[in-house]
């Protein structure tokens, strides 16, 4: 399916688009114009750098040309994806090449009038480790992207919680040990500490909020994702495939009551342009139910489109029902 045939499914007409340029028309169409273009989507709409991840990593775009990426394609914030840096992630001397990394990011996202939102963070230890040593190793590898995440003006960093162990109490320690450490050093630089549905036990929405609860912080929360509620598999990907997924709208429910910020994820899309596997009209009903109105952020994870095509298909799904 090409993108111009999901253009052309997708109601986008009421966003706002159809007033530019229009000039001298008849009064009905006016007050027409007037009443699609007071209908604005109740969140603003951000891009995860995860959903060009193929493009950095085959060399086909360097990852500081995210910004510029977005801004074509009509984004306002940025959530930016720490290990596609592997000026950062590789470097001799990480300390350096992370201020490096804040000013040029900093640069673009200025030049391209965009918001910093948040850094995910992968390939910095296990946060839910059962040994302490491992531990405490991964919370000071992540004390640097704090950091790095105040100085760029973002709200939060995101960590997983995977795990190694299959005793769900002794990872329900180990990540409440973790979390309480981390957002404490985090409560300096006013930046969050969000945990995404990620895979393992992470993606059971039970287990992950009640380990949110009983950390009790303010700067402690969650980042719901819309798909990424698989148990059997390390990230949590939803695919038809997954033999054990939590209900994801549930799942999404339950973790809005401590959301700082919300992921769209999506993979392949039907002829009308809907997700196949997730009802974004309902997801986006329980999203506004919980009072949500910050950044929905886009995260394209499909084989189908290119990378560019889908995240516009995930936008445009998600202004839709906005």
């Amino acid at each position: 399916m090409n993108r111009k045939k999901f253009l052309s499914n997708l109601a986008f007409a009421g966003i706002g688009i159809s007033s530019l340029g229009v000039s001298a028309c008849n009064s009905s169409k006016k007050k027409v114009i007037s009443s699609s273009a007071a209908k604005k989507p109740f969140f603003k709409l951000s891009l995860a750098q995860w959903s060009i991840h193929n493009m950095i990593n085959n060399g086909k775009v360097s990852p500081y040309h995210f910004a510029e990426l977005a801004k074509k394609w009509n984004f306002e914030g940025l959530e930016y994806v720490n290990d596609l840096y592997k000026d950062v992630m590789d470097a001799s001397n990480k300390s350096a090449a992370l201020n490096q990394f804040i000013k040029k990011n900093n640069q673009l996202a200025k030049q391209n009038d965009l918001k910093n939102l948040l850094i995910m963070i992968d390939g910095e230890g296990d946060l839910s480790s059962e040994k302490l040593s491992a531990r405490l190793l991964s919370i000071e590898n992540h004390k640097p992207w704090v950091e790095a995440a105040s100085e760029m003006g973002c709200h939060s960093i995101r960590v997983n919680l995977h795990g190694s162990s299959d005793n769900i109490e002794a990872w329900k320690n180990s990540s409440k040990d973790s979390l309480s450490i981390l957002s404490d050093y985090a409560l300096n630089y006013n930046i969050n500490i969000l945990v995404e549905n990620h895979g393992g036990f992470s993606s059971n929405a039970d287990f992950l909020i009640s380990v949110i609860n009983d950390v009790n912080k303010n700067n402690c929360g969650t980042l719901p994702d819309f798909g990424n509620f698989c148990i059997s598999k390390k990230w949590g990907t939803t695919s038809e495939e997954c033999d054990n997924e939590y209900d994801k709208y549930l799942g999404v429910k339950k973790l809005m009551s401590k959301a700082f910020a919300v992921s769209a994820k999506s993979h392949d899309f039907n002829s009308e342009g809907n997700e196949k596997n997730i009802d974004y009209e309902r997801m986006l009903k329980i999203v506004k139910e919980a009072n949500y109105s910050g950044y929905i952020g886009v995260e394209y994870e499909g084989t189908q489109l290119s990378e560019e095509d889908g995240t516009i298909a995930t936008r445009d799904l998600l202004l839709k029902y906005a």
